[in-house]
């Protein structure tokens, strides 16, 4: 997986300060959007263990709220190993913090109902995603005064909430 580059001191992607990570790689192509470079897959840098340490190492001050995943496309079954690793560090070493991910895949109908059957990592990968705000950026539907989303169309949920209850929790209406 490459990824597109790390904000260290990121407001707009989640609530608090956070460390953000754009990775590249998106099969969406989403007209309108912010981030076209980062559809390419070989855009960008290589993600590898050291881009791991940097990572953790932006996130050691407590003003630090958490990590966010976006990109790209961090839900590609693409880029979904890579992943792992990262935030299952992330939640050993900052249990407190939370973890963001922005997906232009559906939640319920794309995510649990087709890659958690057909991707093992995808199950792991999803137990340490806190908040997942889903769906496609839609132009038409774009609205600047939504809290963290592009386009009114945009779920934020609550994914260990919804996982246990079996139907969407929204963090935001």
């Amino acid at each position: 997986m490459n990824y597109s580059v790390i904000k260290e001191c990121d407001v707009a992607n989640g609530p608090g300060i956070r460390t953000t990570l754009f990775v590249s790689g998106c099969p969406h192509h989403c007209k309108g959007c912010f981030n076209e470079a980062t559809w390419d897959y070989n855009y960008g840098q290589p993600f590898t263990d050291a881009t791991i340490e940097y990572i953790i190492n932006t996130m050691r001050p407590d003003y630090i709220a958490g990590l966010t995943l976006l990109g790209g496309e961090p839900f590609d079954p693409a880029n979904q190993p890579a992943l792992i690793p990262l935030v299952k560090r992330v939640k050993e070493e900052f249990p407190n913090k939370n973890i963001w991910c922005f997906t232009g895949y559906l939640f319920d109908k794309e995510i649990c109902d087709k890659m958690l059957k057909e991707y093992d990592f995808t199950g792991e990968l999803l137990s340490y995603i806190d908040v997942l705000v889903d769906g496609r950026f839609i132009e038409e539907k774009k609205d600047l005064m939504l809290k963290f989303k592009g386009s009114s169309n945009q779920r934020t949920i609550l994914v260990k909430e919804s996982l246990e209850s079996g139907s969407i929790n929204l963090l935001f209406d």
